[in-house]
């Protein structure tokens, strides 16, 4: 099995792959830690942030996805990716929601402002809709409990034939 999960900085990304990785027995790849490794992108010193170009992460990750079964990949930028997975799930969090948990997070007010603009417009649902089919896109709601979370996509997943 290989998934994507993607989802807006801050919906829970990496603590619901953690999970969904546990218990589906999957390795975790995160995105970043992936183009780091392989040595995709620039480090922007002015912003304190990797610089990934999209098609080289999307050229990289679908090589690595020919050479592994259960992989679960999780990251923000894989939402305007083609990986060849079996199901992408799109974590989302109410906007308002999103705006405390960045703040608590310590972000910045523009990051602050441009992800829950991209929460409300729903970018990452638009970009992976221009990608996938529409029955191997699953959307769960964040702001539950973690483990909660990983088992509704488990039985999401099971309810399309996969296990």
């Amino acid at each position: 099995m290989r998934l994507l999960v993607t989802g807006t900085p801050g919906v829970g990304k990496t603590s619901i792959s953690k999970e969904l990785g546990k218990r589906l027995k999957c390795k975790v790849v995160n995105e970043m830690e992936f183009a780091l490794q392989k040595g995709i992108g620039e480090w922007d010193s002015v912003e304190n942030e990797l610089e990934v170009p999209v098609k080289k992460l999307e050229n990289g990750l679908n090589i690595y996805l020919k050479k592994q079964d259960n992989v679960l990949l999780e990251g923000h930028l894989l939402c305007v990716t083609k990986l060849k997975v079996d199901f992408a799930v799109l974590i989302r969090l109410h906007p308002e929601v999103l705006e405390t948990r960045l703040e608590n997070k310590g972000y910045r007010p523009d990051k602050i402002m441009d992800n829950v603009f991209c929460e409300g417009i729903d970018y990452c649902k638009k970009r992976l809709a221009r990608k996938y089919q529409s029955k191997n896109i699953i959307e769960v709601q964040s702001g539950k409990n973690i483990k909660e979370i990983a088992l509704i996509i488990i039985k999401r997943l099971k309810e399309a034939g996969l296990s």
